[in-house]
């Protein structure tokens, strides 16, 4: 057994449970929820380990000791504890890197078995992280990492502004920016500016493979032009329905983004070769907001120049944590949002 708040879960933690794995026939791994460390939610931390070692036995534990310490009060109430959770299990070996080795492996009657507790393998805390997880993002798995960022999207017709307030909010902020896949794919795949569904489930597809490669060097924000349900609804435009597989990666959207802003209609329209003109812009913009409605996708409407809209995202992010409750995130906003 081994056990952690893993806030977050990083290479030092992962080389605990890999020693206890190659060292035991079965591992348990006991995560404890600490929202006074990390507003990270138990089953996000816990679903990280599910992920990287489904042969572990995850235990959750929502109602364990939070105070740390060596006191023998301390110690005892956290030695009660997983002797009550383990459920009169015989565990043969404790691992860790912590003091607490040595008392718990005695009351759990297993070997004490410690895994670089001096941190030369792995020179980092869960606390130096908390601090700043982009600078030390070596040591978290993508898995991990991806969960600290947050994404948010920008949609609307074309002509909105959607790349320009991407790229300026991503120069604002020192982070990544994802561009929308769909005008690269289009300008090299297009046959009398038409695409095919299949094609079209390709641009989802891509998208998503750049913008999950692209978040591994965000920090706290990675800002995305577009998604799939703009391509599902090009797809309803062109054909007059959706490829399955790009109508699951719409559907996928709900949970997949953070935020979402809908870029309003109100700017000069472009009228670029690669554009259909202005009425089909204004069609488009009230397809695209009913769907987002449809969907019961909460989105925020930018509106008025280029200046203002930043403002607006600016005061939206202020303050932003994607695991925070939302009542703590509005009490830091400053004036309405947008």
């Amino acid at each position: 057994m081994t056990l952690g708040k893993f806030a977050p879960l990083h290479r030092g933690h992962q080389r605990v449970i890999e020693h206890a794995c190659k060292q035991t026939d079965h591992v348990i791994v006991v995560v404890y929820d600490a929202p006074e460390t990390t507003r990270v939610p138990l089953p996000v931390r816990a679903g990280w380990i599910r992920d990287l070692y489904p042969e572990v036995e995850v235990l959750e534990a929502w109602d364990g000791p939070t105070v740390v310490g060596s006191t023998p009060e301390i110690m005892r109430r956290h030695e009660e504890y997983l002797l009550k959770i383990l459920g009169g299990r015989t565990i043969s070996h404790f691992f860790c890197s912590e003091f607490y080795g040595e008392h718990v492996s005695k009351a759990l009657g297993a070997l004490d078995c410690r895994v670089d507790e001096a941190r030369s393998r792995v020179p980092i805390s869960g606390s130096t992280i908390r601090d700043d997880p982009f600078l030390h993002r070596r040591f978290l798995a993508p898995e991990v990492y991806r969960d600290l960022v947050a994404r948010v999207v920008f949609l609307g017709a074309p002509s909105t502004g959607k790349t320009t307030i991407a790229r300026a909010l991503a120069r604002l902020h020192q982070t990544q920016w994802m561009p929308e896949y769909g005008r690269e794919y289009w300008e090299a795949h297009q046959r009398d500016r038409r695409l095919t569904p299949e094609q079209l489930v390709d641009i989802a597809e891509g998208h998503l493979e750049r913008e999950d490669a692209l978040i591994l060097d965000a920090d706290r924000f990675l800002f995305v032009d577009t998604n799939a349900t703009t391509t599902f609804m090009f797809a309803q435009w062109y054909h007059g329905q959706a490829h399955p597989r790009l109508a699951r990666l719409a559907d996928q959207c709900v949970q997949r983004y953070d935020l979402a802003f809908l870029c309003d209609d109100d700017l000069p329209y472009e009228d670029t070769w690669d554009r259909s003109g202005l009425a089909h812009r204004t069609i488009f913009q009230k397809q695209i907001r009913a769907d987002l409605q449809r969907r019961r996708i909460p989105f925020l409407t930018l509106r008025g120049p280029l200046d203002a809209r930043i403002e607006g995202v600016q005061r939206v992010l202020r303050g932003f944590d994607r695991h925070a409750p939302l009542g703590d995130w509005l009490r830091g906003q400053v004036g309405p949002p947008p």
